[in-house]
């Protein structure tokens, strides 16, 4: 049962909403995926999938930050890494370009929490 446990949060972070589905909480699963998947295509279609102009040098801390929290998206994290790749200055220059990284930094933040959840579920530590 523990292996199941792991493959379901590994599962579940990879593509939101999945591991609730896969341990049998279809409802839950739904909504998190739904709400996690359009929070991450908001942000992608505003451009927020990267920070153009800035180096790894310029603000590391924020960085790691970035990156972290984007690769909390799973698949939404190599998707934005295909299409943001190239991306120039100009881009930031939209003015929904920081809310639109702030929408794929918090579901991939929001995700994390989901991928326990459903973890938990699968451990059968919670209904």
């Amino acid at each position: 049962m523990e292996e199941k446990s792991w493959l379901v949060g590994l599962v579940s972070w990879f593509f939101p909403g999945a591991g609730h589905v896969m341990s049998g909480h279809w409802k839950r699963g739904f909504l998190i995926g739904g709400v996690v998947w359009l929070m991450f295509l908001v942000g992608m279609v505003g451009g927020g999938d990267g920070y153009p102009g800035h180096s790894f040098t310029d603000g590391m801390l924020l960085s790691l930050l970035n990156i972290f929290s984007r690769l909390g998206n799973g698949l939404g994290f190599l998707l934005s890494l295909i299409t943001g790749s190239g991306k120039t200055s100009a881009a930031a220059a939209s003015a929904i370009f920081e809310y639109s990284g702030r929408f794929l930094e918090v579901s991939g933040l929001l995700n994390y929490l989901a991928a326990l959840d459903a973890f938990d579920l699968a451990q059968k530590r919670k209904q």
